[in-house]
């Protein structure tokens, strides 16, 4: 906890911050400079509030970047993250700037101080420094981060304190006491002077959300930095406030001398304020110079806690795909991000360079851009938080406050405040130290030109970056049912949710699949890896699912023959690949998860087999008891190993079963856990099904989705007694002619006697076939009448006819290719105890509608 506040206090850099931004709020806002102080703390304070709650739900070093996507998708994350980016890098130009002048100051030499050339070399120095500290590690980090904060902080409450004995005591011509006016926010000149005030008091506590940036190096991550990130603010609040106070008081804001309003104070209002407090001589020449030693440690430690979050920022968006793979490596021994500590220091030097050469104007400037991508990743943030927690916001008063009003005002006021400042303020062409001519818009401030181009460059890079992801979810999107097909056998309802990060969406499927005599085919699956190659394969294995299941295969062989489809293809993979090439990629169709399930709605019996581990749960009708009934375990598709097994389920009309994935068990601390979670949502089976996958999703993933979660929910039908009848006959001949008369009789009875003629022809000849070439058992009839007429003739025999084009002097073989001519579809399905031979014939139109 004592590390993580160092970190949040030290990134904001207070002696830097107020050095650097004082002299501007005083030049805004007057006398009201300590107010407008504060009042930036409030903002801060709901943004705060945010990071906590999403730290709370998601640790990921990525912070904005992580959670807008999350949120928002992929790129809404991106430019969070670029966001991010750009206000880091920026302000490590003016840190190094800073220490370097105070460095050379520190040292008396004044006039390598006002040297571009030196300052530039010295600021460069001062950032391979920090970002070889950084990359040794961030243990080394925080105990150089104590010593430096320690020091800081001493050093602004001794000013402060001694600043106010001065002007009571033996107050300068500068001096002035301090008032209640100071602290009236409605005394403040204008709006615009209130939206500069309080965007420059933004910058100086902005850095508090580095201990969020650590927090997967952090003890009890999901705690302890929000805790740190808001008693940081506070902290910063009561320091800013004592600070800003006892030196407006001391110096006045006049505009010459050491008054906070001297424009040649602007940047650095400490430098002539210690000699004018401790003196310079003897014991106060000492603490004027400790002092400078202060500022300039206090420079030097917010440069190194902003190397922090950068590079585990780059490092969290390079392990999600939006920047190149690189920035993921973490070295061996020091356990930081290799590429993202250091490509960050040196893109910080070479902004640094750039800047310093074209112009210290433009430097200057940027500063003040740097809160533009401030209030912008703040703010997104703050929304980010709302959306992200939006479907448990009325679960309590406690998460309707903290997860959603807080951060939304938060937000909010970000917004506006950035809109504002972009547009108004700084467009302003007199505002800041340069301006520039826009082609159709005409001259325009530095300020806003950098901070927005800034931005606007990321917008530029959003697409290819995010490419890969959008094609990865149009893909799975386009492979899923679109809509889940009507059936007599059950109702229906599911959820696929991807992941959330740039390289998350993975291999996840679900399917409902009608087959012969009104039966319903049910499966989900589960291909390991992200990305294309995942989304491709979960669509070649549907596809292979939805053939297998046509050719009416228990479940357990269909399972063994799509597990020889993955071993088939992943061997071609590998041999196509050569010797030299690299093993299959981790996306290969391997360790597969699929539960395929068969149910019946004549008889009520559901046959099912698994490979891998998705889950099953059967929720009885009435009682709302649900259970999690074990399976006949079986291995991922494409590993090999025991052979997969059928278990039989009698299911009562209206129970619901639910076939998921283990990705709808995420969140929960361990599987126990969250199949009981799970058992309290489908207990309430009266729901309609789309509301039960609703709550089931709100309740089991309430925020971040790390892998794909697919939902499938069924509620079982018995097929009504008046749409089906089936006979019994003997192997006789003579029981063709019997049930020729039955069967036209019932066709009657439903109303079709159009297709009476095709039907009694149809079952005469399968009757006659199963006569001939069957075993002697007995014979079973069926007419199922739903959206087809479905007719089945049942046996003990294991032969199953084949389809031919007789020749003309052949004695047999036209009776089979006639009743493909006069059907829809035509089957064959093996039972335990024979085989089934079904035929479907289109029904007339109204009895369709």
């Amino acid at each position: 906890m004592f590390s993580s506040v160092v970190m949040g206090l030290a990134s904001t850099g207070p002696a830097y911050s107020l050095a650097a931004t004082l002299g501007i709020i005083v030049a805004g806002v007057g006398l009201q400079a300590p107010i407008v102080t504060m009042l930036a703390f409030v903002p801060m304070l709901l943004v705060a509030y945010a990071f906590r709650e999403l730290n709370a739900s998601n640790a990921d070093c990525g912070t904005t970047f992580t959670w807008a996507t999350r949120a928002f998708g992929p790129r809404t994350g991106w430019m969070g993250g670029w966001g991010l980016i750009v206000a880091n890098i920026i302000v490590m130009a003016s840190l190094a700037q800073i220490a370097a002048a105070y460095g050379f100051r520190l040292m008396g030499l004044d006039a390598l101080a006002e040297n571009r050339l030196w300052t530039t070399a010295a600021g460069v120095g001062w950032i391979a420094v920090l970002t070889v500290i950084c990359y040794v590690g961030i243990s080394l980090s925080v105990v150089v981060q104590r010593w430096l904060l320690c020091l800081e902080v001493v050093m602004l409450i001794l000013l402060a304190v001694a600043a106010l004995v001065r002007v009571y005591t033996s107050p300068p011509p500068t001096a002035i006491h301090v008032s209640a006016s100071w602290f009236n926010p409605f005394a403040v000149p204008s709006v615009t002077a209130m939206t500069s005030g309080i965007l420059a008091g933004v910058f100086i506590y902005w850095g508090w959300d580095t201990a969020f940036s650590v927090n997967e190096e952090t003890v009890d991550s999901t705690r302890i930095p929000g805790r740190a990130a808001v008693l940081s603010t506070v902290l910063l609040l009561v320091m800013y406030g004592l600070v800003s106070t006892s030196a407006q008081a001391f110096a006045g804001v006049g505009t010459s001398g050491i008054g906070l309003g001297n424009a040649d104070n602007t940047d650095d209002v400490f430098s002539g304020l210690g000699e004018a407090v401790f003196g310079s001589h003897g014991t106060g020449l000492f603490l004027s110079r400790l002092l400078i030693l202060m500022v300039l440690t206090s420079a030097l430690a917010s440069a190194q806690t902003t190397i922090l979050p950068l590079a585990r920022t780059v490092f969290s968006m390079a392990v999600h795909k939006a920047v190149p793979s690189r920035f993921a490596r973490v070295h061996r021994r020091f356990l930081t991000p290799t590429w993202g500590t250091i490509g960050m220091g040196v893109a910080s030097i070479a902004l640094f360079v750039l800047l310093t050469s074209l112009s210290q104007n433009v430097l200057a400037d940027s500063i003040d851009s740097v809160g533009l991508a401030i209030a912008f990743q703040y703010g997104l943030t703050g929304f980010a938080c709302v959306w992200y927690h939006r479907k448990i916001l009325t679960r309590s008063v406690k998460d309707l406050v903290f997860k959603g009003v807080l951060p939304g005002l938060g937000a909010l006021f970000m917004l506006l405040l950035f809109l504002y400042a972009t547009f108004v303020v700084y467009a302003d062409p007199r505002y800041g130290t340069t301006a520039v001519d826009l082609p159709l818009i005409g001259r325009t401030g530095g300020v806003t030109v950098l901070g927005l181009g800034a931005l606007l460059i990321g917008f530029l890079l959003m697409p290819v970056v995010t490419r890969g992801h959008s094609v990865a979810l149009k893909l799975q999107r386009s492979l899923l049912p679109r809509r889940l097909p009507p059936h007599a056998a059950v109702d229906s309802a599911s959820r696929y949710l991807p992941a959330d990060s740039g390289s998350g969406v993975g291999g996840d499927w679900y399917d409902i699949i009608p087959l012969s005599g009104t039966r319903v085919g049910l499966v989900v699956g589960d291909v390991l890896g992200h990305g294309i190659r995942a989304a491709a394969t979960a669509g070649r294995l549907r596809t292979g699912v939805r053939v297998l299941a046509r050719l009416d295969l228990s479940p357990d062989e269909l399972l063994s023959r799509l597990a020889d489809l993955v071993e088939q293809t992943t061997h071609e993979d590998e041999t196509g690949r050569g010797p030299g090439h690299l093993k299959a990629h981790a996306d290969a169709a391997l360790g597969v998860s699929c539960l395929y399930a068969v149910y019946d709605p004549l008889s009520g019996e559901c046959s099912m087999a698994r490979a891998g581990e998705p889950v099953l749960a059967l929720v009885e009708p009435h009682t709302g008891a649900v259970d999690y009934p074990q399976l006949p375990p079986g291995p991922p598709l494409g590993i090999g190993g025991l052979p997969y097994q059928s278990t039989e389920l009698e299911l009562a009309p209206g129970a619901v079963v639910a076939l998921f994935t283990n990705g709808l068990l995420q969140a929960a601390d361990d599987r126990e856990a969250g199949l009981a979670q799970l058992s309290q949502v489908l207990c309430d089976d009266r729901r309609s099904l789309e509301e039960l996958c609703d709550r089931a999703v709100a309740t089991m993933l309430p925020g971040a989705v790390d892998v794909d979660a697919t939902m499938l929910l069924v509620r079982t039908r018995l097929l009504a007694q008046n749409r089906f009848a089936q006979w019994a006959l003997a192997p006789d001949p003579a029981a063709v002619a019997t049930i020729r008369s039955a069967v036209g009789k019932q066709l009657g009875d439903w109303g079709l006697d159009d297709a009476a003629f095709t039907t009694e022809l149809i079952v005469s000849e399968l009757v006659t076939n199963a006569i001939r070439y069957a075993s002697g058992g007995p014979i079973q009839v069926r007419l199922i009448r739903d959206r087809t007429l479905t007719c089945e003739v049942s046996d003990t025999g294991h032969t199953a006819p084949n389809l031919r084009h007789a020749a003309s002097d052949d004695e047999g073989g036209r009776g089979l290719f006639i009743i493909a001519q006069m059907t829809h579809h035509w089957g064959t399905r093996y039972t335990s105890t024979g085989k089934t031979i079904w035929t479907e014939q289109d029904l007339p139109q109204p009895d369709r509608q």
